[in-house]
């Protein structure tokens, strides 16, 4: 029988998958939006709806929940604290699959994975910051 065998193991052991997904969730929560294989975000869509969920309960027991889930201190904030208030009058559908060809040398089917209603300026804008930064020591 093949109950209970609803998920994909993507030719990896658990801990491998667990540490893959806590590592995607907190890049798509800082960047609301990766590109990555199309069956690693098809996993991972009901995994950050659920990590949403929990943001908008907003209470103690679901932020280490989702830090125990996530694994990232300031992903975990930003999610409770930014995306928590953005989702509240939403009742779900929190993530986008959206196909984007295939990836050149191995031919994987590639996906995007992005939030709804994102903030189009958070793509980018840690790696931004950190090359300003850069900008400025070198002028001094």
């Amino acid at each position: 029988m093949r109950h209970r065998l609803g998920y994909r193991k993507l030719n990896k052991t658990t801990s491998h998958r667990k540490a893959m997904f806590a590592n995607m969730a907190a890049s798509l929560i800082e960047h609301e939006q990766i590109v990555t294989t199309l069956p690693k975000a098809k996993e991972m869509a009901p995994l950050m709806d659920k990590l949403v969920t929990l943001a908008k309960k907003g209470d103690l027991t679901a932020r280490r929940q989702a830090l125990a889930k996530v694994r990232n201190e300031d992903a975990v904030r930003k999610l409770f604290d930014v995306m928590g208030e953005r989702y509240k009058d939403r009742n779900g559908g929190y993530t986008r699959v959206l196909k984007a060809g295939f990836r050149h040398g191995d031919n994987a089917p590639v996906a995007v994975l992005e939030l709804v209603d994102r903030d189009e300026s958070a793509k980018g804008a840690a790696d931004r910051a950190r090359h300003e930064a850069e900008l400025e020591a070198m002028d001094d």
